[in-house]
């Protein structure tokens, strides 16, 4: 392997994610929402550091996405397309590196190879998304849906907050709703898709390694639920007469907990607890809920669904509480990295004389959504802080991110 010590990947990531965070929806902290002003101004940012990175061709796509692709050896009459990225967007009160690092890796990669007046045997294409958190319409990858073809027309009208539509958005940052099916790249030229991103999660951090090797990204299932029970005076109720909403939502709860701590993978969540116009001497008579279930595999998933959807009737029926989901349950297959290319990250990783470690990613990723096209592999970096993320606190080290840089450009010279 040549060596690259010399190269600053690490310093320049670590410098272009500062400056990014710059361009916020909010003036105390880090949020870039789908086609606000900030995130337009992000947008830009990115495509000029493309273009000076030696990007020979920079765009910005029908729905926002920023793409720069590096072409190929010019002895390579028809080149396959290696395809990398992640989102540009974040998070309400977010980090600087969650999905950013998988856009600004491989651009600093790619203006080492320029400079050096190195091509490789196929065009590569790094992918800026322009949506994958869904924190303003509350649909996650429309991005990279649109770029491999499968953008759903309905989210056009989809509404924010303020009341703007999709459709509205889109037109206020000069993008064209009816093009969006322009939006889509040439799947059956790409060769392969990645993305190096933080963990978001502990387990690299509490190994004391600085990058780990994906072996499958969770499947997971959504589902939001009210639960009507009776309101009544929390005086002069008798406890054995009460059909206490709240109290229904907490025994799920705990269930999920329980069973969600049976297998290796599996994680469950109830991240949304509301009682509806509730007061301190009112017996709860509804209660709001949300319920995440994911696991590396859809069948330890959907197993601990059905019990848990068994449960929720078995308590409900008990407490005299009545179900009603308030948006249709939502769930996305597990998307299980390509073996062939886990192990040539597990080569770049003993090459560069780091521990060949694997570990399922419990968050979703754009390669979930390009795994339905190609090929996908993933590479974590190690997550500092104890491994927080959705956070300001997210933070990676310079030294990481220069190693990550020296995998990356590892890992695009096997491909070839």
């Amino acid at each position: 392997m040549q060596s690259d010590e010399p190269l600053c990947y690490g310093p320049q990531v670590m410098t272009w994610a500062a400056e990014l965070a710059a361009w916020s929806d909010q003036q105390d902290n880090l949020t870039c929402t789908y086609l606000t002003p900030a995130h337009r101004a992000t947008a830009e940012q990115i495509r000029q550091w493309m273009q000076e990175a030696g990007f020979d061709t920079v765009r910005r796509d029908a729905v926002g996405n920023v793409i720069g692709r590096y072409k190929a050896q010019a002895s390579v009459a028809q080149p396959e397309l290696v395809v990398t990225g992640s989102h540009y967007d974040t998070v309400r009160n977010g980090g600087r590196y969650d999905g950013r690092l998988g856009i600004l890796l491989p651009m600093a990669v790619v203006a080492q190879l320029s400079r050096r007046g190195e091509r490789l045997p196929y065009d590569f294409e790094v992918v800026a998304f322009a949506e994958e958190e869904g924190a303003r319409y509350g649909t996650a990858f429309l991005a990279s849906s649109a770029y491999i073809g499968r953008y759903d027309p309905a989210w056009l009208d989809l509404v924010d907050a303020k009341g703007v539509t999709l459709r509205q958005a889109m037109a206020e940052a000069g993008l064209d709703p009816a093009a969006v099916g322009s939006a889509a790249a040439d799947t059956k030229r790409i060769k392969h898709y990645f993305e190096v991103h933080i963990e978001q999660g502990p387990v690299l951090l509490d190994a004391g390694l600085a990058l780990g090797v994906v072996t499958s990204i969770a499947g997971s299932m959504r589902r939001k639920l009210l639960l009507k029970g009776r309101a009544g005076h929390a005086g002069t109720t008798p406890m054995h007469m009460r059909r206490d909403a709240a109290c229904a939502a907490a025994e799920i709860a705990l269930y999920v907990e329980e069973r969600c701590s049976q297998a290796d993978t599996l994680v469950g969540t109830v991240g949304m607890l509301e009682v509806p116009t509730g007061s301190v001497n009112v017996i709860p008579g509804a209660c709001r809920m949300s319920l995440d279930i994911r696991a590396a595999d859809d069948a330890t998933r959907d197993a601990a669904v059905a019990d848990v959807e068994r449960k929720i009737d078995e308590i409900c029926a008990r407490r005299n509480i009545a179900i009603e989901d308030t948006q249709p349950a939502w769930s996305v297959a597990a998307a299980p990295c390509s073996p062939e290319h886990r192990a040539m990250w597990r080569a770049v990783l003993a090459e560069l004389g780091q521990p060949q470690f694997e570990l399922p990613s419990g968050a979703g990723h754009d390669a979930k959504i390009l795994e339905d096209v190609a090929p996908v592999s993933m590479l974590f970096t190690r997550c500092g802080n104890g491994g927080i993320s959705h956070n300001p606190l997210e933070i990676i080290t310079t030294e990481d991110a220069q190693l990550a840089g020296r995998a990356v450009l590892a890992f695009l010279r096997k491909l070839g």
